[in-house]
């Protein structure tokens, strides 16, 4: 076992799910205390419409999932079959819930699970790279889509008290900053993978020997190794390729924007703007990438109940908010916690195995 790997397994060990949990727990908690309104469950009216929506949520999910497992395969040349694809799913999003987005989420894991599943270095770090890339092109797109198409009144305001009024400016300046930074790095790396990944590699070690910034020269020269490498991974892909890979990152995308839309109706009886509720996720989404904490923890459950009250009944914003995250998100922490150790003791050998138990 190496130390590097050791290291990152102590990063993503089971235990460390507790922190996401309890932050996520907290902010809802604290929500449903604020705005508890023993009336508002009382004029709850469930019906099999209801029901329907609901298992339609979970449905979302399913879908999210099956296409993200659909990217992964083509990604890899369907190295990968169906059971081994969700395995690499399922842990890919594990330590994603793990790991704040603004630092990229579970992208050196990714790799690792990857090449653990007996795809090569190279093959693993294209995959990753491109899955991110693909990602990026989704938000880029949806973003200035949504905007221009609602406008900015309509996607930074809320309802309270009757009354609509202006989300904090905070959150627009936020983010249209999250956004620009994005469109960046992607654009940066799409120029590595596409037209000159020396030139980037070059550029980020000129960067990085600057005596402010030199402390991070190790890891500069390892990101532009790895953008050679997915360059170079990339030569030749067929249609087939690019059509799968895209197809599931749209597919997922939308999957999982729609899963509150779903929620909103099993509770909603009145008409809503579906497209304004699905557009407001995608600015949710990308200003949560900015949080600091694991998964969003916190920020999330807060921006639902802003974002997003004015398509609720009154008093119920902050229940379905947990609702959601029990749904989207808490699921991956559990089944990843259950399923790391096993496939550890299927990927490694005795030996390696044994070395890590300290570490889970």
């Amino acid at each position: 076992m190496q130390p590097d790997s050791r290291q990152l397994l102590r990063n993503f060990r089971p235990s460390r799910i507790f922190l996401p949990i309890l932050l996520g727990l907290g902010a809802a908690t604290f929500l449903l205390l604020r705005s508890f309104d023993p009336a508002a469950f009382e004029k709850i009216d469930w019906t099999w419409n209801s029901t329907l929506w609901i298992l339609a949520a979970f449905l979302m999910m399913i879908i999210r999932d099956w296409a993200y497992m659909i990217r992964i395969r083509a990604l890899t040349d369907y190295e990968l079959n169906w059971r081994n694809a969700f395995n690499v799913i399922m842990l890919w999003e594990f330590a994603s819930a793990l790991a704040p987005g603004m630092i990229g989420g579970g992208f050196i894991f990714a790799i690792f699970i990857l090449n653990r599943e007996k795809i090569n270095m190279g093959k693993s770090i294209t995959a990753v790279m491109v899955t991110s890339f693909q990602d990026g092109v989704f938000l880029a797109l949806m973003a200035p889509l949504v905007y221009f198409t609602i406008g900015k009144e309509r996607l930074f305001t809320t309802l309270s008290e009757a009354n609509m009024i202006p989300i904090s400016k905070g959150f627009f300046y936020t983010f249209w900053a999250v956004y620009f930074i994005i469109l960046a790095y992607k654009v940066f790396v799409a120029y590595a993978l596409f037209i000159n990944p020396r030139f980037i590699k070059y550029l980020l070690l000129r960067l990085f020997s600057l005596p402010l910034l030199r402390r991070w020269k190790h890891s500069a020269l390892e990101t532009g190794n790895q953008l050679v490498i997915a360059s170079k991974g990339l030569n030749n892909k067929n249609r087939k390729f690019w059509f799968y890979s895209f197809f599931g990152t749209f597919a997922s995308w939308t999957a999982r924007y729609s899963i509150v839309n779903c929620l909103i109706l099993a509770f909603n009886q009145s008409s809503i703007d579906n497209y304004v509720v699905f557009a407001r996720q995608v600015i949710m989404g990308i200003i949560i990438l900015f949080s600091p904490t694991p998964g969003g923890s916190g920020l999330a459950e807060f921006m639902f109940t802003d974002f997003l009250g004015e398509f609720i009944p009154t008093g119920l914003a902050a229940t379905l908010g947990l609702l959601w995250r029990l749904i989207s998100y808490y699921p991956y922490l559990f089944i990843g916690a259950i399923l790391l150790p096993r496939w550890i003791r299927k990927r490694f050998s005795r030996a390696e195995a044994a070395k890590v138990q300290d570490v889970l």
